[in-house]
């Protein structure tokens, strides 16, 4: 929506080409960057909690899935996410302990995936003897 203004003398103009929303995204990105180095050297940035960046992350990915610019991770990504992911856990103490139980069925669902079969829900296997 273009807004007229009229000067001192008398004249209209526009205001269409002029702020922060009339830039390229480049340059908003540009100066938006600027104003977050210098806030977070004055240490007035925001600080965003672990819940808080996991939501944003989480809004982002969402949105970029259904803009359709989303990364599509390899599987050879995928597992090295997930390696560097389990051993931040481990290392800030907050990863996921499997009981003995848990770490066969990981174990016996990643074989199977492993050598192209199905879970054992569907082969058959894994079902108790009586």
């Amino acid at each position: 929506m273009e807004q007229q203004k009229q000067s001192h003398s008398g004249e209209k103009s526009s205001t269409k080409n002029r702020g922060f929303a009339s830039m390229d995204e480049d340059k908003q990105r540009e100066i938006a960057s600027k104003g977050g180095r210098a806030a977070h050297e004055k240490g007035t940035a925001h600080e965003f909690t672990s819940e808080e960046a996991r939501e944003a992350g989480h809004k982002g990915g969402q949105a970029a899935h259904q803009k359709g610019t989303a990364h599509e991770f390899t599987p050879e990504e995928a597992r090295e996410a997930g390696r560097k992911g389990g051993q931040a856990a481990h290392q800030k103490g907050t990863a996921h302990e499997f009981t003995p139980e848990e770490a066969r069925e990981a174990g016996r669902k990643g074989g199977h995936a492993s050598h192209g079969k199905g879970s054992s829900e569907e082969s058959g296997e894994g079902r108790k003897k009586k």
